[in-house]
């Protein structure tokens, strides 16, 4: 039976850009749970630069005439400063943030604002906005890349000699630089921009022209909206430029690979700031204190940055499983991909930013450091390499240098502790030259290999960093 109740109805579906069709108005709920502008409003001001362009194309092409295309540039331009300014009046009832502007230009100027919709649909009209914004987000997100970096890097800088424990297994391995451990994520984080650089290829792709579904019958051209707007080339196939949501889906991809990043990171300093640890201090500035402990220094920072992750990795699972099931070509389901998108984004971009603060202010504990170095057997390998140099098979000697470390257990010493004669007395190869290569500076410098830990593979390291940063930023200014 039929809902008397007009409260539940909007006033008519004849203010709807599509509500010629329809003879009944849509429910008020069915208005609330479809509703988009809250949140795509954050892709108004692409919406308006592309729009700017394909009034001009329109005009070039002779589909509308000249004045009403300058009519509709002036609207357009008003429009944007109203939205800047806070002035613009956002309308739910209008779904989007694409019905809002062109509402908004028709109302300002009249016929030649309703001419601006010709030869394009919401369809490709949203996903020309959205390749707009994820484009300008790479760039902003390479650019906090590049800050972090530039932390990272004066880490490694400022510490250059500084000797700390290696880590395999969460248990001490070798002795390797301050710098040599910093750099490390460096390389992760080049990792990460060279996958963002990769991508934008992919999205900066423009669908405008493919419309609803099959393109347009119109004299368009394509290729110049494309150049107007910034991009490389245009879609190839109008059923796939407006249902593909893979740019967003790689996008998301490479945000997760940052926030692994910056979690591994995180977890690093979670456990190097804590009293078992004690190798950093983290700035007061980046922790917060107890409500009822008085001593406690917690590494908030950090911890939440760790826990963001999941966040991220949740919104690209979400896209992901939202677009295995849609058959061609635009599906409403489609709406999902915003606030999965936005909130990624605000999530990566706010981490970045925050982590390079952190990192550019953490200082080392030298001492205890010293302290940790010369414990847990860190020169073992090099022991055993020693042999090696004395002709013994690596096997026989990781065998003999095993035996050495089972009897400083035994007694409860190092390496560094054992006696010329025991020493000896473990392989006749071990001589009074063994001395200088159990410490954790003969360790470091023996590995001087590309790569390595040692000072001038190091020094070299910083150096190439410092020179790929500097060109790097150099095409960041470019783009």
């Amino acid at each position: 039976m039929p809902d008397s109740d007009t409260s539940r109805h909007t006033d008519s579906d004849t203010s709807k850009p599509w509500g010629g069709r329809f003879q009944e108005a849509t429910e008020k709920l069915v208005e609330k749970f479809s509703a988009s502008e809250h949140f795509d409003r954050r892709l108004c001001f692409h919406d308006i630069k592309g729009s700017m362009a394909h009034a001009a194309m329109l005009a070039r092409q002779g589909i509308i005439p000249r004045e009403d295309a300058d009519a509709i540039r002036q609207g357009l331009e008003e429009i944007r400063s109203e939205i800047e300014s806070g002035a613009f009046k956002w309308r739910p009832e209008l779904e989007d943030v694409h019905m809002n502007i062109e509402r908004a230009l028709s109302e300002k100027v009249g016929d030649a604002g309703k001419r601006l919709h010709t030869a394009r649909s919401r369809n490709d009209q949203v996903a020309t906005d959205t390749r707009l914004y994820v484009r300008d987000e790479i760039q902003r997100i390479d650019g906090l890349l590049h800050t972090l970096q530039e932390s990272l890097l004066h880490q490694a800088r400022s510490h250059i000699g500084l000797i700390i424990p290696g880590f395999t297994h969460l248990q001490h391995a070798q002795p390797v630089l301050w710098p040599h451990h910093w750099l490390a994520y460096f390389q992760m984080f080049r990792r990460d921009r060279e996958r963002l650089s990769d991508c934008r290829g992919r999205v900066n792709i423009c669908p405008l022209g493919s419309a609803a579904l099959a393109g347009t019958g119109f004299p368009i051209d394509r290729q110049w909206v494309a150049r107007e707007l910034g991009f490389s080339d245009i879609s190839r196939n109008s059923l796939d430029a407006v249902g593909d949501r893979d740019f967003i889906i790689e996008f998301l991809s490479d945000l997760s690979m940052i926030m692994l990043h910056l979690s591994r990171l995180s977890e690093e300093l979670v456990l190097w700031a804590s009293s078992e640890f004690g190798f950093v201090e983290l700035p007061d500035g980046y922790c917060t204190g107890s409500s009822i402990m008085p001593q406690k220094k917690n590494p908030d920072v950090p911890e939440l940055v760790r826990g963001k992750t999941g966040r991220v990795y949740g919104h690209l699972v979400s896209l992901l499983t939202l677009m295995k099931g849609l058959p061609l070509a635009y599906n409403r389901d489609l709406q999902e991909d915003k606030e999965a998108l936005f909130d990624a984004v605000d999530t990566v971009e706010l981490s970045v930013e925050v982590m390079a603060g952190l990192v550019a202010r953490i200082k080392p504990r030298p001492e205890r450091l010293k302290q940790v170095v010369n414990t847990g057997f860190l020169t073992a390998t090099d022991l055993a390499d020693y042999l090696v140099g004395k002709g013994l098979p690596f096997r026989e000697a990781h065998e003999v240098v095993g035996r050495a470390v089972a009897q400083c257990l035994d007694q409860g010493v190092e390496l560094t502790d054992l006696s010329p004669q025991e020493l000896s007395a473990l392989h006749p190869a071990i001589g009074q030259d063994v001395a200088a290569i159990l410490t954790p500076e003969g360790s470091v410098e023996a590995r001087n290999c590309p790569g390595g830990t040692g000072s001038k593979a190091v020094a070299a390291a910083i150096k190439e960093a410092e020179a790929w940063l500097g060109k790097r930023g150099r095409q960041v200014q470019s783009q």
